[in-house]
């Protein structure tokens, strides 16, 4: 009866919509007991409450990559968040990244604390370096009575970063554009910064070089469809044979051989070559290489025979830029296994096992059923799951001897694009349980010197596309460890981006045969 003669003036003009809602609303609280009104209010209120907190959230993760940027372009500063990316990543993403850190370390890490200490960062003078604000902050939390404020706590924290000496930019040349090649191509001219550490001056392919092919080139470089659209600008210069990547010019060498390179002519000089192309595997062709004018080191992106095979933090420190010339950076499922091995190995000793790996398809197999050198690979591998063999297990010892014997392998090639997953099925020494080994896992993640090449996993509903795009070599999936009831036999699950995190171990590695490593602190 109250809310006839309302709506019934809405056919006049003696009130407006705006002004009838809120009739209606509160004829609608006065037919509500108290308790009611009381109990709708305070959901309004802490409504408003969680909008407003939103918004500072957000206001603080805008200056947050303010200030991550300025640190970045400015001082060649990289700030990193548990090992996680921060540059050019957007609002979302960085409170996400802050959500996962508060469940990693099991403590609240609040973007406001990140500022907070990332401005401290910026206001002391700090030499170029690579830092870890989410242990930083984690750290402060815990040490916070010790010091007068963050910046008390920041300098005496980085106190040793004032000892390293400034470092020589490295010229890089990619031989080879491939999948490998093509990421590392975005990632070096994504990090290229102020040029401080590697700078990506040439790409050397196979066959004439026109405005055609370079815009061929440029499309692949751009667009990607496992990885996405590059975040940066690509064009060509057909005048030079380059492309201009974010405004800075990469020349395109045409040549059949490395032997008739010489990189001079392009202004490069000292120059790492980066060989993704897989022609070449033993010491005698990668030599090769070296004949060139303007080369000084050679990195070869897969296995390599009687040359150092390398899994940047576990065994890097084994070889000597100085005294080396030629190095390897592995396989991807090597690069992926190796660190989980190693800390297993060192916390509970292992006996033997078996590796199983369930890896995306590659270049190597057939679109459509064909004929194939190997075994199973000539059937279409969009279809099909191939058994084939691996040579990870064996590869193994390369990186640790200790492993000689110990590791029997195989594996199965999976109708997807990328995103891998090895399964270790191993007996160890010591007596353990699932959270045993999780407690391992996770205590390698959090901190010595592997934490970026193991990332530790707390989802249950971890699949093999969440994976694409992580920057560590090895995701350990927590919620899958098995654990035998005697304690004596695990089954570990480590997912791997095997284009990649595998790119990032190489990024790494090449960072350390250049001599470019910044001061780090994890």
């Amino acid at each position: 009866m109250i809310l006839s003669p309302v709506i019934n003036l809405t056919t006049g003009d003696f009130f407006s919509k705006n002004t009838l809602r809120k009739r209606l609303k509160s004829i609608l609280l006065q037919r509500l007991n108290k308790t009611q009104r009381c109990k709708i209010m305070g959901i309004n209120e802490v409504y408003e409450k969680e909008l407003a907190f939103q918004t500072d959230r957000r206001r603080a993760s805008v200056e947050f990559i303010k200030i991550i940027s300025d640190l970045w372009y400015d001082k060649s500063i990289e700030l990193v968040l548990f090992r996680n990316q921060l540059i050019n990543l957007n609002v979302s993403d960085i409170l996400n990244l802050h959500e996962y850190a508060g469940e990693f370390v099991q403590k609240p890490i609040s973007i406001f604390d990140s500022v907070e200490i990332a401005q401290a960062i910026k206001d002391l003078d700090i030499p170029p370096a690579k830092l870890d604000i989410g242990k930083l902050t984690y750290e402060y939390h815990i040490e916070e009575t010790d010091y007068n404020n963050p910046k008390a706590f920041i300098s005496n924290k980085l106190k040793e970063a004032r000892e390293y000496k400034e470092v020589t930019p490295k010229d890089v040349v990619l031989y080879g554009f491939g999948r490998i090649g093509r990421l590392l191509a975005r990632e070096l001219m994504t990090r290229t910064g102020k040029g401080s550490q590697l700078r990506l001056r040439g790409i050397v392919t196979r066959g004439k070089i026109d405005a055609v092919v370079l815009e061929k080139r440029a499309s692949l470089l751009r667009n990607d469809s496992v990885h996405g659209h590059f975040s940066g600008t690509v064009s060509i210069d057909v005048e030079n044979s380059a492309l201009i990547i974010n405004g800075t010019k990469v020349h395109l060498i045409s040549a059949d051989k490395p032997e008739d390179i010489d990189y001079t002519k392009y202004g490069i000089e000292d120059a790492l070559i980066i060989d993704n192309t897989g022609a070449f595997r033993d010491k005698e062709e990668l030599s090769r290489h070296l004949t060139s004018k303007g080369a000084s080191k050679v990195l070869l992106t897969a296995p390599g025979k009687g040359v150092p095979n390398i899994v940047y933090g576990v065994n890097h420190k084994q070889y000597d830029p100085d005294t080396d010339s030629i190095f390897s950076a592995a396989s991807c499922t090597t690069n992926a296994i190796v660190p989980v091995l190693y800390a297993i190995e060192e916390s509970l000793g292992v006996v033997h096992g078996h590796l199983e790996t369930i890896h995306a398809y590659t270049n190597d197999q057939n679109l459509v059923d064909n004929f194939h050198g190997k075994y199973r690979r000539g059937r279409a591998a969009a279809l099909n799951m191939v058994i084939t063999e691996t040579g990870a297990g064996k590869a193994v010892a390369k990186a640790l001897p200790v492993f000689e014997g110990k590791l029997t392998s195989n594996a199965i090639r999976v109708p997807v694009p990328n995103g891998s997953l090895a399964i270790l099925n191993l007996e160890v020494q010591s007596t353990t349980t699932v959270d045993g080994v999780n407690n391992i896992m996770k205590k390698y993640a959090l901190e010595g010197e592997m934490v970026e090449q193991i990332k530790y996993s707390l989802d249950n509903e971890l699949v093999s596309t969440d994976i694409v795009g992580t920057s560590e070599p090895a995701i350990f999936d927590s919620k899958a460890t098995i654990a035998t009831e005697d304690g004596k036999n695990i089954v570990l699950y480590i997912w791997y981006d095997n284009e990649y995190g595998y790119s990032q171990q190489v990024i790494r590695l090449a960072k350390y045969i250049a001599k470019v490593r910044r001061f780090t602190y994890y």
